[in-house]
């Protein structure tokens, strides 16, 4: 059974840190570019960031860019968020996914516009719940 599976999420006071891991199962993780996308209350769902399938490349969107840093063990097949300087704006369900092989600045786009389809993705993980608030 293919699965991803996010956790790390939780509470912590504007300007903390968290981690959030992913990890998969089912499929051959090093296959796939890992995104990783949030849904706040009330709002649509938007890209954070993504890491290419060997981990060469990195791509944030500008807000998180600088306090965010994504990464992958493949070995481990687990994938990692760490978001630092966390704001109130930063609240949201986060979800990571498995991006089906596109050109780079395809998957690229996914993150800045979160216009995606069902076929730019292979799998989702459940989401994990972000809450900073002091």
């Amino acid at each position: 059974e293919v699965q991803l599976q996010a956790c790390g999420g939780g509470l912590v006071q504007p300007g903390g840190s968290l981690r959030l891991s992913c990890a998969a199962s089912g499929f051959t993780f090093s296959d796939y570019t890992i995104g990783w996308f949030r849904q706040a209350p009330g709002k649509e769902r938007e890209g954070v960031s993504c890491i290419s399938w060997g981990g060469g490349r990195t791509y944030y969107r500008d807000s998180m860019q600088g306090r965010f840093t994504i990464s992958r063990d493949n070995a481990r097949n687990i994938a990692y968020l760490q978001m630092g300087s966390l704001k109130p704006e930063d609240t949201a369900v986060y979800y990571c996914a498995a991006i089906v092989a596109a050109p780079w600045p395809s998957t690229v786009r996914i993150i800045d516009t979160s216009d995606l389809s069902s076929k730019d993705i292979h799998s989702w993980g459940q989401g994990t719940e972000v809450t900073v608030s002091s």
